[in-house]
């Protein structure tokens, strides 16, 4: 394989350990996962987000309480990012959809972007340096949640903010009997 192309798979790579990084703050906050949360840092990083300004493991200690006391679910979903390479720092912005179903039934909605420095260190990816910027909010109407009144539902386990949920189930197997409803 030529050089170019050998700098170019790297790129790849590192990219994809940044993409992966970045996701496990949003998989650690909705899941309540303090360790996994935590893996997408260094111990030494800062975060700025809304009010807060500190270490991640102070900003997981400030924000769950927020949101388990104010949502049964919480959404952190990354949209576009941009990675910029340069050795062992990466620069990104990463635009968010944030979604909260609130315990009152109703829905927040905010938008904006994650905006991060990261650093290779031992060669491991993670942010060292996150802002927040928020650019909008908003309240969506509520509905019931679709096919709430079907009885095995939850066969393959019901969401959750912790180890239940079965997205940490393994390996992951079907629970619910074959059912094809008619049209």
């Amino acid at each position: 394989m030529d050089a170019q192309r050998q700098a170019r798979l790297e790129q790849l790579l590192d990219k994809q350990d940044i993409t992966e990084c970045l996701g496990r703050f949003s998989r650690g906050m909705d899941r309540f996962d303090r360790e996994v949360f935590l893996s997408a840092f260094h111990a030494d990083a800062t975060m700025a987000a809304g009010p807060f300004v500190g270490s991640p493991a102070d900003c997981y200690d400030w924000a769950r309480p927020m949101h388990e006391a104010g949502q049964i679910a919480t959404h952190h979903n990354l949209l576009n990012v941009s990675i910029e390479l340069d050795g062992d720092t990466a620069h990104t912005e990463t635009y968010y959809l944030f979604v909260g179903r609130n315990r009152d039934d109703s829905n927040w909605i905010a938008g904006g972007r994650y905006i991060d420095r990261l650093e290779r260190r031992d060669g491991v990816w993670k942010i060292a340096l996150r802002t927040n910027a928020i650019e909008w909010s908003g309240m969506v109407p509520s509905m019931g949640i679709p096919f709430a009144d079907v009885p095995d539902i939850f066969g393959n386990g019901a969401p959750a903010r912790d180890k239940t949920d079965p997205s940490y189930r393994r390996p992951l197997t079907n629970l619910r009997e074959k059912q094809i409803p008619s049209s």
